[in-house]
């Protein structure tokens, strides 16, 4: 099914998500007994879904959805949307944030990063004045994420590998796609996934999904690689990478994981897992030539997004805080 089907009950989800301030879980860390800080003012545009990166990934689906379906009959009534986007993505709140991350260089380092390039990108995408004044309060916070990134990646000896926030290969990958990085740390990008992943081979797929991925180690690495090789060097890189894809054995990461708790919020991370592999699955099949691979992993990114959906809206907060988004990067192409 399109993501015109979805528009409309993804962007009320949203919309409820970032104007909720509370529950709340800050990363902050209180330096004084006498601190009492709430989330608003912390964080004046990112207070809400329960946590800076699901806000921030939050806008980034509020303001894609109203760039490619506002007006249309999928996504009719926008006034409110607009209105709250208006609200919190102004130039004296995002001052805020972009001091916030400067002065904190670990502050959700890399994921929170990556989805502010993302949310940046949609702004300077969606046509007319709205988008090009959401894109313009942005620039301090992009240019202090690109400073940060580059400061970041000559020290990052080693990448994280598991399948939470801190996943190296999910975030830059993401950071890659936005398209807003300046030049220098596109290609700073770009050589450290290189020089993290270039000589990968025989990747331990067996051992997921871990019991609180919500990102597939495998799939985001072979996702990441996808980014920054030609597609001929690509599929021989895959074949050695995950050569069970090739010879048609069994292979973990095209199952459908089993989440036995939806409301346990780190056993409902698997259900992100899902939706996460499903958009995964579905890029690297459409990056290699047709054939039997291309096709297992297409049927296998279909498996994982049925399994998914109907996940994203349950009244929970532990799930619907955050899920709609990686089904949006799991439908859209």
């Amino acid at each position: 099914m399109p993501l015109s089907a979805y528009a409309d009950p993804f962007a009320r989800l949203a919309l409820a998500n970032i104007t909720r301030e509370y529950p709340n879980f800050p990363a902050h860390l209180i330096g004084s007994p006498g601190e009492d800080r709430t989330p608003r003012s912390l964080h004046p545009a990112f207070y809400g879904a329960y946590d800076w990166h699901s806000s921030v990934h939050m806008h980034w689906l509020l303001v894609r959805l109203l760039r490619r379906y506002g007006g249309s009959p999928a996504l009719v009534e926008t006034g409110p949307f607009h209105a709250a986007l208006d609200r919190h993505l102004t130039p004296a709140h995002l001052d805020v944030e972009a001091a916030y991350l400067r002065a904190r260089p670990s502050f959700e380092r890399p994921y929170g990063w990556a989805w502010l390039l993302a949310l940046a990108a949609e702004c300077r995408a969606y046509e007319g004045p709205a988008g090009l004044r959401w894109a313009e309060a942005l620039e301090p916070a992009v240019a202090a994420v690109d400073d940060l990134l580059a400061g970041w990646l000559p020290r990052a000896t080693y990448p994280v590998r598991h399948g939470n926030h801190p996943n190296s290969a999910f975030a830059l990958g993401l950071a890659l796609d936005s398209g807003v990085l300046s030049a220098a740390t596109d290609r700073a990008v770009r050589e450290r996934l290189l020089g993290w992943f270039g000589a990968d081979h025989d990747a331990p797929a067996h051992w997921e999904p871990s019991g609180q991925d919500f990102l597939s180690p495998a799939l985001s690495e072979a996702d990441a690689v996808r980014r920054v090789l030609p597609r001929k060097e690509f599929a021989v890189w895959l074949d050695r990478f995950l050569p069970a894809l090739g010879s048609g054995a069994p292979c973990a990461l095209l199952e459908v994981p089993v989440v036995s708790d939806h409301a346990d919020p780190q056993i409902g991370h698997l259900l992100g897992l899902a939706l996460s592999r499903a958009a995964a699955l579905r890029n690297i099949a459409d990056a290699l030539p047709e054939g039997a691979v291309r096709a297992r992993l297409a049927g296998a990114a279909q498996a994982h997004l049925a399994a998914g959906l109907p996940a994203v809206e349950r009244g929970d907060f532990t799930t619907d805080h955050w899920l709609a988004t990686f089904a949006t990067l799991a439908i859209d192409r």
